[in-house]
């Protein structure tokens, strides 16, 4: 009785003490949204999930565990690493590992790929601007230096393609551009061949799809 008796009290002096002149109510606590939440996550470096160590590229997944028997698919390459070092590239079929000793630290897909090369700006030879944009096909033929030569090895291509192709735009004249694409192509797979090459990467080949002049010259030309 003496309890509930006193906890009215208890409420109109708190309220009472809130109202005072000079003192600020305390401020509410408020609910951090999901996506409030997801930003901190991400800005501490952080996921609110688990994490899984493999960064598969699209149709490439690797076991984040596993009970010392896996089967890798046809035309995929995992990089197993034995105690935090390199220890060997599976290649397809059923294989036995290590539990809690082996891990696989890559999975690389061994098919062609088309990766677009974003469209850019670039001077040709008697300075006029144009955009250009294209496709790039290539292959990883070495699941090992795919994996320890370079941080991301598709956006190392991507990037060396992009300016390969601003270098040959640069030796050619507006008209050379649009009759010598067969020789441009040629030229920036020699050009990127020869750094990939350290990447595990091979070029097979590279398409420009557009070639965009600025609307003036679109318009001389109609």
């Amino acid at each position: 009785m003496l309890l509930a008796a006193a906890a009215p009290l208890a409420r109109g002096s708190f309220s009472r003490a809130a109202q005072l002149p000079g003192r600020r109510p305390l401020p509410r606590a408020r609910a951090m949204s999901a996506s409030a939440l997801s930003s901190l996550t991400a800005a501490m470096g952080g996921s609110s999930g688990s994490s899984d160590p493999v960064a598969p590229r699209s149709g490439v997944s690797a076991p984040r565990f596993h009970v010392g028997v896996v089967v890798v698919p046809q035309q995929i390459a995992w990089v197993v690493e034995r105690l935090g070092k390199y220890h060997q590239v599976l290649e397809p079929g059923l294989h036995f590992l290590v539990p809690g000793v082996d891990r696989v630290a890559y999975a690389h897909s061994l098919k062609e790929e088309a990766i677009p090369i974003p469209n850019q700006q670039a001077i040709t030879k008697d300075n006029v601007t144009i955009s250009i944009d294209g496709v790039l096909f290539l292959r990883i033929v070495n699941a090992y230096e795919a994996s320890y030569g370079v941080h991301d090895p598709i956006y190392a291509v991507t990037q060396l393609a992009q300016t390969s192709m601003r270098s040959e735009i640069g030796k050619m004249t507006l008209d050379r551009t649009f009759e010598e694409r067969d020789t441009m192509n040629q030229a920036i797979v020699k050009a990127v061949n020869a750094a990939a090459q350290a990447w595990g990467i091979q070029v097979l080949r590279y398409e420009i799809r557009d070639i965009i002049p600025p609307t003036s010259i679109k318009q001389a030309m109609e």
